[in-house]
């Protein structure tokens, strides 16, 4: 009885801490609404100059879209995500994270899932809008939803490893960008496939599976490489 009664009280102390770690994030990107809706602003002015800039053909736009919308996706996630820790790197949070009881598997969890939160699911409602801009086939809507919905989570996490290895760099964003961008690649080939493939009208459970799978796999091995990253950054 005595072990169940500890147990019980050190999966409260987690989850108290995690739900305290998000509260106090969402918290944080409130304050900063300018930051908070740069990635949406980025999103939005991209998906409106391709047309200028490509082609007002509705058949070109159409072909075009599925890849066009994630690959604006991407790169709107990937603008948010040198912030991710560096704030708690600068005002010396961080290094209460490291030392604190507290897990910091589940502070880091708590960081990526704000970050979702406030880019990769804005992104992910706005884009089925703006592929009207792009002349999206309705049937390409659900699935670019769905898609973006997997993929944004799993660039948060995958994103959260290159945040944490520069975290420590002054301009660490190009630095992140490289490191991140190849690992983003079978992410937004599958996404990209899902959509085009309810374009045309064929099934997408293979695309959503593998994209399913990608985030199961980060949401399981990309918080311990943040981890530790998180301890050579803060160290460096």
């Amino acid at each position: 009885m005595a072990s169940l009664s500890s147990r019980r009280d050190t999966d409260f102390s987690l989850w108290t801490g995690f739900t305290a770690s998000v509260k106090r994030d969402l918290l944080v990107a409130a304050r900063h609404k300018s930051e908070l809706a740069n990635p949406l602003v980025f999103f939005l002015i991209a998906i409106t100059l391709i047309p200028l800039g490509v082609s007002p053909e509705k058949s070109v736009l159409t072909l075009l879209a599925p890849g066009i919308l994630w690959v604006m996706a991407l790169l709107a996630t990937l603008l948010s995500l040198d912030g991710l820790f560096r704030a708690d790197y600068e005002d010396g949070s961080l290094e209460q994270m490291l030392i604190s009881p507290q897990s910091l598997y589940f502070t880091v969890m708590a960081k990526v899932l704000v970050h979702w939160l406030v880019s990769g699911l804005p992104v992910a409602i706005l884009a089925p809008l703006l592929g009207l801009m792009l002349s999206l086939p309705a049937s390409g809507y659900w699935a670019l939803f769905l898609s973006l919905l997997l993929g944004t989570a799993s660039m948060s996490l995958i994103g959260a490893v290159g945040a944490a290895l520069t975290v420590s760099l002054r301009k660490g964003g190009l630095l992140l960008s490289l490191i991140v961008m190849p690992l983003y690649i079978p992410v937004l080939i599958f996404g990209a496939s899902a959509v085009g493939s309810a374009v045309q009208g064929s099934v997408i459970g293979m695309q959503l599976a593998v994209l399913g799978a990608f985030l199961a796999l980060a949401m399981v091995l990309a918080p311990i490489a943040a981890m530790g990253a998180l301890r050579i950054g803060a160290n460096g």
